[in-house]
């Protein structure tokens, strides 16, 4: 079992689920959409911060993701990806978060032709915001959503050449779009991955599962994180209270050799 495993908590239902993180010894991964960054309140945050610390408690943050693509083609997308990592990061400082994930934007198909350009773009939009990743004190983590094999994400963690940014592996992404083994991936990316996902699917669909309760055989997967990716905090990416606790136990279950 690694030394941290965390839960999706949606910052907007802050008041639904707060006294359950520390009841539960909750290790919350606050997911901030584009809503949430415009109402937020440092000073809320900071009194979050301060429960979590007192009970022995870290978070991580998920950041925005809907319609923002840190590579993309046009400037002024990029502009606007620009303005809510600021404001994502700003988050990150008030909650004492030490990962934030963000999604990098790649699609085969959709960037047919250009992959190089959005390689680069990427790199340099990363680099931009390395000075408020320093003052945030968290480590950003670039996650696989569509990627159906590791270069793109290798190439820009490679170029970026930081311990400031790293990779979020979700094994329910990886198990509907990723056409190589997992012992590919990671011989690629293992060194990076400083955050995981951990949810369930049949492989269709994004269906945020209890672990178990799909088709993914983490009586394999989970060996392998601990020894290709030691120092990754998990997450439960169960998306209420009643498949977090589901998940957990379960992930008891498969770290004591269960299936």
């Amino acid at each position: 079992m690694p030394s941290r495993v965390g839960v999706h908590v949606p910052w907007l239902q802050l008041d639904r689920y707060r006294g359950e993180l520390v009841a539960n010894r909750f290790h919350p991964e606050f997911f901030l959409p584009a809503a949430a960054l415009d109402c937020f309140e440092a000073a809320v945050a900071k009194d979050v911060a301060k429960e979590l610390q007192d009970a022995g408690l870290s978070c991580t943050v998920h950041a925005a993701f809907m319609d923002l693509n840190a590579g993309s083609i046009d400037p002024a997308i990029r502009t606007v990806c620009l303005q809510r990592a600021r404001q994502t990061l700003t988050a990150v400082a008030a909650l004492g978060a030490d990962r934030v994930v963000f999604h990098p934007g790649y699609h085969r198909i959709m960037h047919n032709g250009i992959r190089q350009q959005w390689i680069d773009n990427t790199i340099s939009f990363w680099q931009e915001l390395c000075s408020q990743i320093v003052d945030s004190g968290c480590v950003v983590a670039l996650e696989n959503i569509f990627e159906e094999e590791p270069s793109t994400l290798h190439a820009v963690l490679k170029g970026l050449d930081t311990p400031l940014i790293g990779h979020c592996f979700d094994c329910g992404h990886f198990n509907m779009f990723t056409t190589v083994s997992w012992d590919i991936w990671f011989e690629s990316l293992g060194n990076f991955i400083v955050a995981c996902h951990l949810h369930d699917n049949h492989g269709h669909a994004d269906e945020h599962l209890p672990l178990g309760d799909g088709l993914i055989a983490f009586q394999q997967l989970l060996p392998l994180l601990e020894r290709e990716a030691p120092k990754a905090v998990w997450t439960l990416e169960a998306h209420s209270l009643s498949n977090a606790k589901r998940s957990m136990t379960a992930l008891q279950r498969y770290m004591q050799g269960g299936v």
